[in-house]
């Protein structure tokens, strides 16, 4: 009875590290990465796609059978991730999209919302969404 309490506990911690570890933002090993121009070669980044219809959208923006909406948006987490070097952010995987058009109060140069963490949410990328109107995915690249 008693090594059935302790695999049970063991097999619940294991699950409640995984759950921390991915709601901490740690790298997630079934992500896929892509590299995204934001217009300027310095200013480029990359996004973590885990979701597998838009990693299916974003290979098909690389390979150019993507003609629709092919620029990314999605929510500013203000911390580093180290496949988003050398940006002080990265994006919230769940929360990215593809648009066409958006409203300008969300637009941005990389470099300067690295620049402006403190001020993102407020009046600056309001909710913490970005979308800057010049990014495309450019490649994808091999897991960090």
């Amino acid at each position: 009875m008693q090594r059935h309490k302790c695999s049970t506990l063991v097999s619940s911690a294991l699950l409640l590290s995984a759950a921390v570890l991915s709601a901490c933002g740690e790298s997630d090993s079934n992500a896929v990465y892509f590299r995204v121009s934001d217009g300027d070669p310095k200013d480029a980044f990359t996004i973590g796609l885990t979701d597998p219809d838009k990693i299916a959208t974003a290979r098909a923006v690389v390979s150019g059978t993507k003609k629709g909406p092919v620029h990314v948006a999605g929510i500013v987490i203000a911390e580093p991730e180290s496949y988003n070097k050398p940006w002080h952010f990265h994006l919230d995987s769940p929360s990215i999209v593809f648009f066409e058009m958006a409203a300008e109060v969300c637009d941005a140069r990389t470099s300067y919302v690295d620049e402006h963490l403190k001020e993102v949410g407020g009046a600056f990328l309001p909710k913490s969404y970005w979308c800057p109107w010049g990014s495309k995915i450019e490649a994808e690249i091999p897991a960090p």
